[in-house]
């Protein structure tokens, strides 16, 4: 009677073990989510740089492009703009192109703009990243260097839109804006009578990104 007692408890323990065991395999196992970074280089050949000059007291806009430009010393970074930092770039002043009607207007630009410039052949620059994600690029024209602070445009993590504001004089520029506005002084004539071709330039830049 006694073995048939034990016999029965260990039944019943048995019993109650496979249970749980079994209602421990139906748990579904955990699944860890696996997460990526990717890294980001410079699309050189997508990379657009634009202007807009003014004249007239009104300040009116004409705007420009530069048809061409080359990207150096690129790198990976861990975001877009990481990405640009330390980047350099070269600009023929060849390049230009307003797309005037006319065709009168980019050769007076180049002769009596740049033309009586030092070392115009190119615009050279470095594009600088600090630690607070501010950004400027570094410009060389005229034999000078400056710096031209940008506000930057996120219009995604792969396309990146820059905007600046060069002030001629930074870079002795003013006689050249007095060439221009001579060269072109009834164009830029409003309606006041007075001629003027204002020293300050608007940049603008829209650089694209390959997600490695």
């Amino acid at each position: 009677m006694k073995n048939l007692k034990l016999i029965a408890v260990g039944m019943i323990l048995i019993t109650a073990i496979g249970c749980k065991d079994a209602k421990k395999n139906t748990e579904e196992p955990i699944t860890e989510v696996a997460t990526t970074t990717g890294t980001y280089t410079v699309n050189s050949d997508s990379t657009k740089v634009s202007f807009t000059a003014y004249k007239t007291t009104d300040k009116v806009a004409v705007g420009g492009v530069f048809k061409e430009i080359t990207l150096t010393e690129t790198h990976e970074g861990k975001s877009g703009l990481e990405s640009l930092n330390g980047t350099q770039f070269n600009i023929p002043v060849s390049s230009l192109f307003t797309n005037d009607a006319t065709g009168t207007r980019d050769p007076k630009i180049l002769k009596f703009f740049f033309g009586i410039m030092k070392d115009t052949e190119l615009i050279k620059g470095t594009f600088k990243l600090a630690a607070d994600n501010s950004c400027e690029i570094e410009v060389t024209l005229n034999g000078k260097t400056a710096t031209i602070p940008l506000q930057v445009t996120t219009n995604s993590d792969t396309s990146l839109s820059f905007d600046g504001v060069m002030n001629l004089e930074n870079w002795d520029g003013l006689a050249a804006v007095a060439s221009i506005n001579k060269a072109c002084e009834a164009l830029h004539t409003g309606k006041d009578g007075i001629s003027k071709t204002w020293s300050e330039v608007a940049v603008h830049a829209d650089v694209l990104m390959n997600k490695n």
